[in-house]
């Protein structure tokens, strides 16, 4: 054999030995690669749902539920999405001590957090009635907050805006903030 053809059968040698230690280690290196994605996406759980109801219930007491005529629940961050919502808060005796409907909302199971945002009504067992951008409930025992563009009515005694309003855990009391005004009227009628 001639030394040109032994020097082309050595490189040829060389390069399927190179090739041959690329690809097992490309195997050793990611071996593990594709299960693990795999299981990480069996794990994950996501819903679209047509008229999804969520609840809080404890000891026979609800908290509160919220309706949303369609949604989607990611389990990897434990949010639910509601399209077009309605619902209810209660008080100790379960009647609804407060209503609400808005475009959209949310609820954080980590955070046991319920945030309606974009066309946002709420009407308190007083008759009180608030508009605003977004409202946030954190359980409660904690006040309701709402921001942007805050409208307040009761009746025909009481109109306030403002840019934020702090609701009491018993919907009983306002805190406004934020450019307020407030306009009180004497519905009693003079004799």
């Amino acid at each position: 054999m001639s030394r040109k053809k032994k020097a082309y059968i050595a490189a040829a040698l060389a390069l399927v030995g190179i090739l041959a230690w690329a690809f097992i280690s490309a195997g050793i290196i990611t071996h593990n690669f594709n299960r693990s994605q795999l299981a990480n996406s069996e794990d994950r759980q996501e819903a679209q749902i047509n008229g999804i109801i969520l609840t809080e219930t404890k000891d026979d007491h609800k908290y509160w539920e919220i309706y949303g005529e369609t949604g989607s629940y990611d389990s990897d961050n434990g949010v639910a999405l509601l399209n077009n919502c309605i619902g209810n808060f209660f008080d100790e005796n379960n009647d609804v001590s407060m209503s609400f409907e808005s475009t959209k909302g949310s609820y954080s199971a980590e955070r046991k957090q319920i945030i309606l945002y974009q066309d946002t009504h709420i009407v308190v067992k007083d008759g009180t009635s608030l508009e605003a951008d977004r409202v946030i409930w954190s359980g409660s025992d904690n006040p309701v907050i709402a921001y942007g563009n805050v409208r307040i009515t009761r009746n025909a005694e009481l109109l306030a805006t403002a840019e934020s309003v702090e609701i009491s855990p018993d919907y009983d009391k306002f805190k406004i903030s934020g450019h307020a005004v407030s306009k009180l009227y004497d519905t009693k009628e003079k004799k």
